[in-house]
């Protein structure tokens, strides 16, 4: 039996328009969506609910949670949302850094945390003057395999997974814009 994962770039970040703009990294650690991501959301979610997915996977970074949240809130399917940190974006720049368990939940209590560390982005190593931990490139290529298997061992035939980009460029060889679906069969 084929599985069908539907990777979807969340929408356009707070640092995503301020890199676009400017071309410098703005230091918006957990960066959050803009007036424009939310749209691009609320486009998106229409085009989903036709898709009867049996589950949500989403990225702790809170763009890809609000991103997660507007996409599946009123999908007729109801899937069940599950918070994953595999698939956290490459750490590159600040808006990758995420936060702790305990504030996430606070902001989104109808999500589950507790199987996350306390540090669940990379950090090893030194930090940068940025005052973060850059994640290498083998790094990021494993972990990528790591979730590529994961999803293979997963039960359902159809998941919906909302990420990043780069992550899912590595993961599918497609550089997706924001709120953009990647199809990977597996």
């Amino acid at each position: 039996m084929s599985k069908i994962v539907h990777c979807i770039r969340h929408g356009q970040s707070t640092f995503n328009a301020h890199y676009a703009e400017f071309g410098v990294d703005p230091n918006h650690f957990d960066a959050l969506l803009t007036e424009l991501g939310h749209r691009q959301v609320a486009e998106r979610a229409e085009d989903l609910r036709r898709h009867p997915y049996e589950l949500v996977v989403t990225s702790p970074l809170t763009r890809a949670i609000q991103t997660t949240m507007g996409l599946f809130k009123d999908h007729p399917a109801a899937p069940p949302i599950q918070i994953e940190c595999l698939h956290r974006e490459h750490l590159g720049s600040s808006c990758d850094v995420g936060r702790a368990p305990a504030l996430l939940r606070a902001e989104f209590p109808h999500l589950t945390f507790d199987h996350l560390d306390e540090i669940w982005w990379h950090n090893e190593g030194e930090p940068g003057e940025n005052g973060f931990v850059v994640e290498p490139a083998p790094v990021l290529e494993e972990r990528v395999g790591r979730f590529r298997d994961w999803l293979s061992a997963r039960p359902e035939s159809l998941i919906a997974v909302v990420g990043h980009g780069t992550f899912f460029h590595h993961l599918t060889g497609q550089m997706l814009r924001n709120c953009e679906v990647a199809i990977l069969e597996l």
